[in-house]
């Protein structure tokens, strides 16, 4: 069991050597996780672990993996979608372009999510999707646009929940246990790396999504990604987060006003 000093340890040889900075996420959430790391690849002892942490550049991305939440599915919440399809996407269709940020993407599944919606409105054509995350080995699974075959049943009852009026089946083709979206769909999609904690805005966007990324965070970097979500929309502009998240206690919270019990807030002033 790794006790409190040793996970401060970690998370400093990861800030020094690799500069990710985990110091400000939840630290039970973290403490949880790194034990987990190391109960699984079956350390004898800390000091080993941490060895292969300092010297193993691979076992460094196994580790990252394990500390950045990568739960995900297409469609997650389908009335939330329900309100991004009937609330949302049509004020967006007067732009003459559309750019929207999942932030904290993981795997893809909800960046896939949003270009069938943009699709079915019609306005995939003039849209940008910039999808990042901490995790590399997580975004290369998006960019790839490949999922298992498994999920699909449960995918498209989320899409038909959410609204959804076509054959689920239509935007993907199945081969051994597996789908692959169609190309049409990840041509509108950067993938692209982006530390939370460290990195700055990158553009103006129309809506940003970060779905339950700023649970596992602290107070004040919670705060802090908010300010820094705010800095990247544009006046009118959207912010949506998970079912368990909210603006109520952040600076930012004046400047927006929430569109329903979804967690949908649009940028007033």
């Amino acid at each position: 069991m790794i006790e409190d000093e040793e996970v401060d340890l970690v998370l400093n040889d990861l800030f020094e050597i690799y500069g990710y900075d985990f110091t400000n996420y939840a630290r039970a959430s973290l403490k949880r996780r790194i034990n987990r790391l190391f109960t699984l690849d079956r350390f004898p002892s800390f000091a080993e672990f941490r060895y292969r942490l300092k010297s193993d550049a691979d076992y460094l991305k196994h580790v990252v993996e394990g500390l950045t939440v990568t739960v995900t599915e297409m469609f997650r919440d389908p009335l939330f979608y329900k309100t991004l399809r009937t609330e949302v996407v049509p004020t967006l269709s007067a732009k003459p372009f559309i750019r929207i940020w999942h932030a904290g993407c993981a795997t893809g599944e909800e960046v896939y999510s949003m270009a069938i919606l943009l699709k079915e409105a019609n306005l995939l054509h003039k849209s940008l999707l910039y999808a990042t995350d901490l995790n590399p080995e997580a975004l290369e699974k998006a960019r790839r646009g490949i999922f298992p075959m498994a999920q699909m049943k449960l995918y498209s009852e989320n899409y038909i929940e959410s609204g959804g009026k076509q054959d689920f089946s239509s935007y993907y083709t199945a081969q051994y246990g597996q789908v692959k979206f169609e190309d049409k769909l990840a041509e509108k999609m950067i993938f692209s790396t982006h530390n939370l904690v460290s990195d700055r805005s990158f553009n103006e966007f129309d809506l940003v999504l970060c779905r339950n990324v700023l649970i596992y965070f602290d107070k004040d970097l919670q705060d802090r990604t908010l300010r820094l979500f705010d800095e990247s929309i544009g006046k009118l502009g959207y912010l949506a987060l998970g079912s368990k998240e909210t603006l109520n206690f952040s600076t930012i919270k004046p400047k927006y006003k929430q569109l329903n019990k979804e967690k949908i807030w649009r940028k007033i002033s």
